[in-house]
């Protein structure tokens, strides 16, 4: 039971965390409006009482948009059943049988065995245990996300996991994924103009974050970047709390976290599950992972399921666990212990031995590996014994709350939240913003300048005359913008692919419209430099004084850029591994480059097929092509004039079929796109 004036003392600290300012207190009417959010099934087990006036005090009339509306509006609850979950994974082995015949059988591990529970609306579950017991494995498997076979029986509302499971499910996982050149007040925004619904105007938007911003105690960072392993951001408490924001605002029903209070102290930690405990009472349901809570916050939880080494010691009541482990006969050594510490020790295998010296080393108690054993074992089959079977029979007795009856506006559920249009604009302005640090780079502005000065000091003002030294400027023009972008781009998938899992797995956009706004969002970014190179190589270089010739040039520089790119995001989004990605682009790219048609002109016929897929050879084909015309002559010796079209480098890939050079490399750039996208589709169907 609570102790006397917990309850109080928790109402102030729940208050205090819903800040409310000036001008939303003016606007507030002192009507008290009824709590839409759906009741607990059984309130009377629940510990801690939160008033409603602290959760509805941010609510007007229903003619007016209301402050946090988002979360204060009633969703459909679920309850989450699961029965018998295990999990096991195929470990790899280590030896190498070189002359046997014995095929060394795959051995296997199991994480999870016979995990079972239930969780309905209005209650938080808290999962404890030491580390490598499973708690994070059953979550991820929970929350629909993990990789395998998971066999045992989870439902939701009865219901298996379904795409409309998963767009009202919010998960938020212990390493936080978040792009690390926006601030705290963008990321949330963005979130916010994606996962809110339609109806609420984007200044209704932005102000739900602003909102979750002060209720999670982020106003001090609003403005700060989050940061990353290349520049200093926000500290790891708050980036947590950021990302647990991105889940509070879509509202979602069943929201599951892992290790929400990692880096926190214990006042915030206290603050953040006060918070969460207050969303649990608005009618939605809510499992954790923790490390070692407090007594304090052992006390916000309703459930408690301890897990060691993948089996469960207990799973029920929080109130309930001194009271059953006392009836084994396990009692701690002295009073008000903390009973996350006293489960956390028979789940290691520690026994409390009331005779024991408090000062004996632990490491002598923890030699004892059987004893561990034999107790943890004692634990399992008393649980199997004395709890599975009245949980067993709770489980399949309890009865399903239909969403219907809750919210008959959203029996028709709507897929995606915000439109095309809408996503591709948020998704494209929050693209530029965190890629311009990246493409605009002092690092990648240097390397491009400073290439093309050097070149163009190399060719400098080259002649017709030495017709060899001006192909090889050419030619450097397509090389150099082929292998460039291609490398810079078979990154982009595989670094984003945790971020896209994450935010695709939420339904908070298509994609098709995040593809097409990381490829509009490449064009200003992927272009300044080529730009620049060009214009600074080509006139140093001593190429055809034409405003024409040195635009069309351009052009093809540019046009080489875009199929290059494709190439490139079509082998990160097939490989998804950025070591075996710069492998296979490395050798995809030479063979380009030598079957182009500069290095050699007389190619095997068996294999000069290969000039025909080198993008290479298309660009550098078109930019001989402008550079010079079949009539041109140069002084190929002492006064003697030859036509530039019978010089070798160029006889080889000729002057004309300009037409048939675009056309190939357009449909190269929509090939290369188009199956990045198509594997892009195969990964992500949903």
């Amino acid at each position: 039971m609570m102790p006397p004036g917990h309850e109080t003392r928790m109402n102030r600290n729940l208050a205090s965390i819903i800040p409310t300012t000036a001008a939303a207190a003016a606007a507030t009417t002192t009507t008290q409006i009824e709590s839409v959010q759906s009741d607990p099934p059984d309130s009377s087990t629940n510990d801690v009482v939160i008033p409603s006036v602290d959760w509805n005090r941010m609510s007007e009339q229903q003619s007016t948009p209301p402050r946090f509306s988002i979360l204060r509006e009633s969703l459909s609850p679920v309850t989450l059943k699961f029965e018998d979950v295990s999990y096991t994974i195929k470990l790899q082995s280590t030896k190498v049988f070189c002359f046997s015949s014995l095929e060394p059988k795959p051995a296997t591990k199991t994480i999870l065995n016979g995990a079972s529970g239930i969780v309905r609306p209005g209650e938080l579950l808290a999962m404890l245990g030491p580390s490598g017991s499973g708690k994070t494995t059953l979550l991820t498997a929970l929350a629909g996300r993990l990789p395998g076979k998971v066999s045992g029986t989870i439902t939701y509302d009865g219901q298996p996991f379904s795409g409309s499971v998963k767009r009202k499910t919010g998960f938020v996982p212990q390493d936080d994924i978040l792009y690390p050149h926006l601030t705290v007040l963008e990321t949330l925004t963005y979130a916010a103009l994606l996962k809110l619904p339609s109806k609420l105007t984007k200044d209704e938007k932005i102000e739900q974050a602003e909102l979750v911003i002060e209720e999670l105690g982020l106003a001090k960072c609003r403005d700060n970047v989050i940061g990353g392993p290349q520049c200093r951001g926000v500290s790891g408490g708050e980036r947590k709390r950021v990302s647990i924001g991105q889940e509070m605002l879509v509202n979602p029903s069943l929201l599951l976290l892992d290790e929400p209070t990692s880096g926190l102290d214990s006042t915030t930690a206290q603050r953040m599950m006060a918070t969460l405990r207050g969303l649990a009472r608005g009618g939605r349901t809510l499992i954790t992972t923790i490390h070692q809570p407090s007594s304090t916050l052992y006390r916000m939880f309703d459930k408690v399921l301890v897990l060691s080494e993948g089996y469960l010691i207990y799973s029920g009541r929080a109130d309930g666990v001194m009271e059953y482990f006392g009836s084994l006969g396990y009692v701690p050594g002295f009073n008000f212990v903390n009973p996350a510490d006293f489960l956390l020790d028979l789940a290691n295998g520690v026994t409390p031995d009331t005779n024991q010296d408090e000062q004996r080393d632990f490491h002598s108690r923890g030699d004892d590996h059987e004893d561990q054993t034999l107790l943890r074992q004692h634990l399992v089959s008393s649980y199997k014994k004395n709890l599975y079977p009245a949980l067993k029979d709770e489980i399949r007795e309890a009865p399903i709350r239909s969403a219907s009856g809750v919210l008959p506006s959203r029996s028709r559920e709507i897929k995606w939240t915000t439109s095309w249009w809408m996503q591709f604009k948020v998704l494209l302005e929050r693209g530029l913003k965190e890629r311009k640090h990246e493409s605009y780079s002092g690092l990648k502005i240097f390397q491009v300048v400073s290439v093309s000065i050097l070149s163009g000091l190399l060719w400098w003002h080259s002649r017709t005359s030495n017709l060899q030294d001006q192909v090889g400027l050419v030619f450097f023009f397509s090389m150099f913008w082929g292998f460039y972008p291609l490398i810079n781009s078979m990154f982009v998938f595989p670094q984003e692919c945790p971020m896209l899992i994450k935010e695709r797995s939420s339904g908070m956009y298509r994609l098709s419209s995040y593809y097409f706004a990381r490829m509009a969002g490449d064009l200003p970014m992927e272009l300044v430099l080529p730009t620049i190179f060009t214009t600074i190589a080509y006139w140093m270089g001593g190429l055809k004084p034409s405003l024409v010739t040195f635009s069309l040039s351009l052009l093809i520089v540019l046009f080489n850029v875009l199929v290059s790119q494709g190439l490139g995001l079509a082998l990160g989004a097939i490989v998804m591994d950025v070591k075996q990605a710069a492998t296979l682009a490395s050798v995809i790219m030479f063979v380009f480059l030598l079957a182009s048609g500069y290095y050699i002109q007389k190619i095997p016929g068996f294999i000069a097929w290969l000039k025909y897929v080198s993008f290479c050879h298309y660009c550098y084909k078109l930019l001989v092509g402008v550079q010079y015309s079949a009539t041109e002559v140069y002084e190929c010796g002492s006064g003697v004039t030859c036509r530039v079209s019978d010089f070798p480098a160029i006889r080889y890939v000729g002057l004309g079929d300009k037409g048939r050079d675009v056309a190939a490399l357009a449909v190269m750039l929509v090939g290369y796109r188009l199956l990045a996208y198509v594997v892009l589709r195969m990964r992500q169907p949903n």
